[in-house]
């Protein structure tokens, strides 16, 4: 209760977000969410009851534009893969500053994936410890551009519309239709998804 209020007081302190509710647990999100329709739910893992996990499932079943932010910490590594099959749209972890927590909500509710630098060396570890890419997904890479494949693999380490525009050097509104168009060749919800993707086809790689 204590860390959940002090999210609340830290995110209220901002000017450009409001905390609508707060939830004990994971079926308590879910009744919360359906009420309050939150552009961003601050979700966390280990809760009695539903856990984050299955929550977000849930809540991004309900409803698909749902943007479910898990806080996570390092013993709890091994459910990075799992929530974000779930439909997380990223993670943050626990001991982040204020001015992290609310970058991460706003960065998350502009539709953009949040996967913190540690959090996702670890995300590759975890499809590494999985061994083979996934057949399937690694033969709907064909449908791709071999510009969009480019795009893909840097929204997948995490960088911005604003960071691959830098570094292919084209304008961010291009890298947007990049972005746009590789989500609707693969039938993918968001940008953190798109990441997924990238990973079970083996795009990305440890040290890659």
């Amino acid at each position: 209760m204590m860390v959940r209020e002090g999210f609340s007081v830290l995110l209220n302190a901002q000017a450009d977000i409001e905390v609508v509710g707060e939830a004990v647990d994971g079926r308590q999100a879910l009744e919360k969410v359906a009420e309050l329709r939150p552009d961003v739910v601050l979700m966390d893992i280990r809760m009695p009851g539903l856990n984050g996990i299955e929550a977000t499932r849930e809540i991004v079943a309900a409803d698909a534009d749902a943007k479910v932010l898990v806080l996570t910490t390092f013993d709890l590594d091994e459910y990075v893969y799992q929530a974000l099959r779930a439909g997380a749209s990223g993670f943050l972890l626990k001991d982040a500053s204020a001015r992290q927590l609310a970058d991460g909500v706003r960065v998350v509710a502009a539709g953009e994936a949040l996967l913190a630098p540690t959090v996702t060396k670890r995300l590759i570890h975890e499809f590494s410890r999985l061994g083979t890419p996934r057949q399937p997904t690694q033969e709907r890479i064909g449908e791709l551009t071999e510009r969009e494949t480019e795009v893909l693999v840097l929204v997948a380490q995490g960088r911005s519309n604003a960071e691959i525009a830098e570094y292919l050097v084209v304008a961010e509104s291009t890298v947007k239709t990049h972005v746009s168009r590789i989500l609707v060749k693969l039938g993918l919800r968001d940008r953190t998804q798109a990441a997924v993707f990238a990973y079970e086809a083996g795009l990305i790689t440890p040290g890659g």
